[in-house]
């Protein structure tokens, strides 16, 4: 299909026209923020996503990253007792639902629209969930009541948030019900005396299983997450950090369809029908094995947020860019990292960076048999790195 900019067929794709300047950040059709759910393995970060999105999240443990959307309302009756006044849901939920507490009759309003990453807990899936931090606005930190604080990706989760400064984090004392109000309250201080960089951050209980509280999170989205500053104006730039190939096995040829990229719109408004391109591309050797990329030019076929067609997307969502690109270098997240964008507005491409250092004092994420944190070195000539840059 399209690999180069002459390539790009020319079929009927219906093309959007929309003026950015008239688009604010909570005008209905844009109300939007992110937020990621981190913490240690087995705290319980999808089950929260699941609570408040209402979507399934099949995996057991998160090995990719995932996404979920939620609609979240509060009760346009006063005298409706929070936090039950705050809902949220799938976000195909119409704007107006009536409210659920008996006897109200009222209808909710729609406040926010809350696009959730998934990120992975294990220590071998640390890049992962720094891919994920690259998009995003604030963070859930999920620490299990039934567990000492901290574990070794909290602490690993945390720095990595110290580091990107991120400053707005909501934290979940998860799995209540499995332990005595007692325990709770002494687990509690514990996770106060260990959460320094995010001190100010309020500390729900929750039970995700139970969905115990989970109106209580809702409110604290809502009131405690600023309105992010987006740019709706600029030529539009989206990150990829997944990549999917939607066809499936044993499909006719005039069934294809291109590949799909997942990402998050840094600036600028995405419409149907816009001539993009991706960068770097595809990328391969010469003979002399220097890098070589070729540019990925398509249009847009379809813009989604999970099962919500839209005409036109805008920063602070998770979107699906359904393109006409070949789907095989779609696939298994081979586009991540890249940046799709309008044709001719997007960075240069460079093969050499000149970086400075971060240096974390101590070593975590590693348990040690004397139970004690181990000093990090100092870099040394010809050492290999894994540097994370945006999301890859």
């Amino acid at each position: 299909m399209a690999t180069t900019q002459d390539e790009v067929e020319e079929e009927e794709i219906e093309t959007v026209e929309i003026d950015p300047t008239k688009l604010l950040p909570l005008s209905p059709e844009v109300i939007s923020r992110q937020v990621r759910t981190i913490g240690h393995v087995a705290h319980g970060k999808s089950t929260v996503v699941k609570a408040i999105s209402g979507n399934e999240l099949v995996r057991n443990i998160t090995i990719k990253l995932g996404y979920a959307n939620a609609k979240m309302y509060k009760c346009e009756n006063e005298a409706c007792p929070r936090p039950g006044c705050y809902r949220s849901y799938r976000s195909d939920k119409e704007d107006r639902p009536p409210c659920e507490r008996p006897g109200c009759g009222h209808r909710m309003k729609l406040l926010r629209h809350g696009s959730f990453v998934d990120c992975p807990g294990h220590d071998i899936l640390m890049a992962t969930m720094l891919n994920g931090a690259a998009v995003m606005d604030a963070a859930l930190l999920l620490i299990a009541g039934n567990e000492s604080c901290p574990q070794p990706q909290t602490s690993e989760h945390l720095a990595a948030v110290e580091i990107m400064k991120l400053q707005n984090i909501i934290i979940l004392q998860n799995k209540v019900d499995l332990i005595k109000e007692a325990q709770a309250l002494e687990h509690q201080k514990s996770i106060t005396a260990f959460v320094k960089v995010a001190e100010a951050s309020p500390i729900v209980p929750i039970s995700a299983q139970l969905k115990y509280n989970i109106d209580a999170v809702n409110e604290y989205i809502v009131k405690r997450i600023p309105i992010p500053v987006r740019d709706f104006t600029s030529s539009p730039r989206l990150i990829v950090i997944r990549s999917f190939d939607v066809n499936k096995p044993g499909a006719e040829v005039d069934e294809l369809k291109g590949g799909v990229a997942g990402g998050s719109i840094l600036t600028g408004v995405l419409t149907l029908g816009m001539r993009v391109e991706i960068r770097p591309g595809i990328v391969t050797k010469d003979v002399q094995c220097r890098n070589r990329c070729r540019l990925i030019f398509s249009r847009i076929v379809t813009l989604l947020a999970e099962n919500n067609q839209l005409q036109f997307a805008v920063p602070g969502g998770l979107i699906g860019v359904g393109t006409m690109i070949d789907p095989t270098p779609c696939r298994a997240d081979r586009l991540v990292g890249q940046v799709l964008g309008a044709v001719g507005k997007l960075p240069q491409i460079y093969t050499e960076l000149e970086i400075s250092l971060f240096l974390l004092r101590r070593l975590l994420g590693v348990k040690t048999e004397d139970k004690k944190t181990t000093k990090v070195t100092k870099l040394v000539k010809n050492e290999l790195l894994l540097i994370n840059i945006g999301s890859t």
